[in-house]
């Protein structure tokens, strides 16, 4: 028996995620996207996972390049929003980090604000049917603790304290 593909994506919709917006540089242009797939992986080798629709910009994009996983704060809504294709237009602010002055081969860009920061190399790729599956070995990291995290529920996104409302 097939499954529907519309009733598949409404039932994983319950399952509640962070949100996060994955980076990289392509020369002197940073791209992002939104991206709620993301998980760890491994402790040794510190190796995290993101999942991209392989139709996707990103998915063109982070073949053999460093990324970067910046997991949003509540209050990054707006760059949800803005890296997903659905900008709110209110802020024209570039929400970009400055790089730091020694850039290692395995930084890229990452956003300002940002609850906590992965930045990876590329480990592996792999199928994932209509998606593509990406594993980045972990070079560094970086936290902001005291920030609430942004959720994705249900196709929205919801600030900590509204889903224990």
């Amino acid at each position: 028996m097939a499954i529907d593909p519309q009733q598949l994506r409404t039932c994983l919709g319950h399952f509640a995620t962070g949100v996060t917006v994955v980076t990289c540089a392509v020369g002197e242009e940073l791209h992002g996207a939104t991206v709620s797939a993301f998980m760890a992986v491994s402790l040794a080798p510190p190796l995290v996972l993101i999942s991209l629709n392989r139709a996707s910009k990103a998915a063109r994009l982070l073949p053999d390049r460093p990324f970067t996983v910046n997991v949003l704060s509540e209050e990054q809504h707006d760059l949800a929003l803005r890296f997903s294709g659905r900008s709110t237009g209110h802020d024209s602010t570039p929400p970009w980090q400055p790089v730091p002055e020694r850039p290692e081969r395995h930084l890229a860009p990452a956003l300002r604000g940002s609850l906590a920061t992965f930045f990876c190399s590329p480990w592996a790729c792999h199928d994932g049917g209509d998606h593509l599956l990406f594993l980045g070995r972990v070079e560094s990291v970086d936290q902001r603790p005291g920030a609430q995290p942004l959720l994705f529920y249900r196709s929205t996104f919801h600030a900590l304290n509204s889903m224990n409302a």
